[in-house]
């Protein structure tokens, strides 16, 4: 009988999937250097190096702010070398959904390095103003990230009215999607997981409301430091239809 591996996620232990009868652990390196990284599995990790580089690489968090966070940001520490901190999670930075807000920096986002060459957003990547030297992100690692930059943002305003929160997708074809694929982990009404520690309770359909860019970039490439499915291989609007359904699970 497969035995399923198990992940410890917000003091709650979840079953993941039954990979032990293959010899292949989630997040596990792969011993064998011929085996080839697709382009869509390298966007999808450099998406989640984007989100945080500090789980998704296993490094050390930054114990100081970040130099170049702005002044007036509300954030402090580790949390302000995350490239969404700044850009957002549409990528949009002060002209999307944190132009205002507790997350507000009034820095730009990344739309002009859209299909740029990957090799200037690693030069950026390592530049006085980010600071991210290869003990931080390796030169692998930022060349992941660069993909992700020029060939893995989406405009999230064709997806997402930003004055509602509502996700522009198709609830019932999200809800096969989900309860195939998400259910496993987060349970058929979205509660399996708790995002916090009880007594407070933060499920995928109240992250989904409160903030559904969050939710897309986790649906279309993962959760950095644990072994969840990258979704990258649906088209966007799949992922959109997904969206939509996860916001009508509970929040409660």
């Amino acid at each position: 009988m497969q035995k399923s591996i198990r992940v410890k996620l917000a003091g709650l232990a979840v079953a993941v999937l039954p990979f032990a009868a293959a010899g292949i652990v989630p997040g596990a390196a792969q011993a064998d250097d011929s085996i080839m990284e697709t382009e869509l599995f390298t966007v999808s990790r450099g998406g989640q190096i984007y989100d945080n580089w500090m789980s998704a690489l296993e490094a050390d968090k930054p114990k100081k702010t970040h130099p170049s966070y702005p002044a007036a940001g509300k954030q402090k520490g580790a949390a302000t070398w995350r490239c969404k901190e700044c850009h957002g999670w549409d990528y949009k930075g002060a002209d999307g959904a944190y132009a205002k807000g507790s997350h507000f920096t009034g820095i730009k986002g990344l739309k002009g390095l859209a299909g740029a060459d990957p090799d200037k957003v690693v030069a950026i990547v390592r530049d006085k103003t980010h600071g991210y030297t290869p003990a931080m992100i390796s030169d692998t690692a930022a060349r992941k990230l660069a993909l992700f930059v020029t060939k893995g943002q989406i405009d999230m305003d064709r997806y997402i009215d930003r004055a509602t929160k509502k996700a522009k997708g198709d609830i019932r074809r999200g809800a096969g999607f989900y309860q195939t694929i998400c259910s496993i982990c987060h349970g058929v009404d979205g509660r399996t997981i708790n995002f916090k520690e009880a007594p407070k309770v933060e499920y995928i359909g109240t992250v989904a409301r409160d903030n559904p860019w969050e939710t897309l970039h986790k649906i279309r490439n993962g959760q950095p430091g644990i072994p969840m499915v990258a979704m990258s291989a649906l088209s966007v609007q799949d992922q959109v239809d997904i969206l939509a359904y996860t916001q009508t699970l509970p929040v409660e």
